[in-house]
């Protein structure tokens, strides 16, 4: 049978971001994207003025008709969670429609470049952990990576090691395989790859790619689909990583080609025939 995920993500009318980003790609990566809104936008919030609809006193009717058909997933991916009362919501969803051999993704969307996002209070820090003692596998930034384990950041001069022990200590919090994004190296963007492997040593290595020209909205979402797509379909999770990396890379460089506007996103549409399911 086809894998499912479950998709838990706001829905960006414009801008390529969230669930409008996810969607598709984890279509065309084979594996059946089933949408759980959170919020309802116009546009993405990187342009000056958008509406925005919260979804959350709808969210549980209608995951109960999704319980009434009996639905189950293989993978369950989450993003941007902003409230406690919506993050409870999914933990309670994990619960109900997880299966033997379900997969959580959870990507921890909270803030870039050493900041958090206005939204984020100290009470949401705290539930966000407890959401991601229940994934398998996390996707945080280097921000990101910094806030769950409340330690300071910083932009530059992060050692192997010191990456390794953040690694080590996101994965104590439950999951067994963790990324860390975007650590910058000079030339070089890189992503911290640890897996638990329950046979001793983890697997743990640093991923490097040449930076792209210009960041762009959208890009890691773009990153979180190909994994999340790649963990169901059984991918070693390295490989999907490189392959994230590397895909994302290349819709920044046609953006640029295209002079596609930073608030739209990329044009991951026209790559997607270079996108290998397996």
């Amino acid at each position: 049978m086809q894998k499912k995920i479950a998709v838990i993500n706001d829905i960006a009318g414009y801008g390529r971001c969230a669930m409008t980003v996810l969607l598709p790609i984890i279509s065309y990566m084979g594996v059946q994207a089933c949408p759980l809104p959170t919020s309802i936008f116009s546009n993405n919030t990187a342009f000056p003025d958008f509406f925005m609809d919260d979804y959350t006193d709808r969210m549980e009717a209608y995951i109960g008709k999704w319980g009434k058909i009996g639905l189950t997933f293989d993978g369950i991916a989450t993003g941007y969670l902003g409230s406690v009362r919506q993050i409870d919501i999914v933990k309670r969803f994990i619960g109900a429609f997880s299966h033997e051999g379900t997969l959580v993704i959870v990507d921890p969307v909270m803030g870039d470049h050493g900041k958090i996002y206005s939204a984020y209070t100290v009470e949401l820090c705290t539930e966000l952990r407890k959401l991601v003692a229940l994934a398998d596998i996390i996707t945080p930034n280097l921000t990101e990576a910094c806030y769950l384990l409340d330690m300071p950041y910083r932009e530059k001069g992060w050692k192997r090691r010191e990456l390794f022990e953040m690694a080590q200590s996101l994965s104590a919090m439950g999951p067994s395989r963790v990324v860390i994004t975007g650590i910058p190296q000079g030339e070089f963007i890189a992503n911290y790859v640890y897996v638990k492997t329950g046979e001793g040593e983890p697997q743990a290595r640093l991923s490097r790619i040449h930076k792209a020209d210009s960041e762009r909205c959208g890009t890691g979402d773009v990153f979180a689909a190909i994994i999340a797509a790649d963990a169901v379909n059984g991918v070693p999770f390295d490989r999907s990583v490189k392959k994230a990396a590397a895909f994302v890379r290349q819709c920044i460089t046609k953006a640029v080609e295209l002079k596609t506007p930073s608030t739209d996103g990329v044009p991951f549409e026209e790559l997607l025939y270079k996108l290998k399911r397996g």
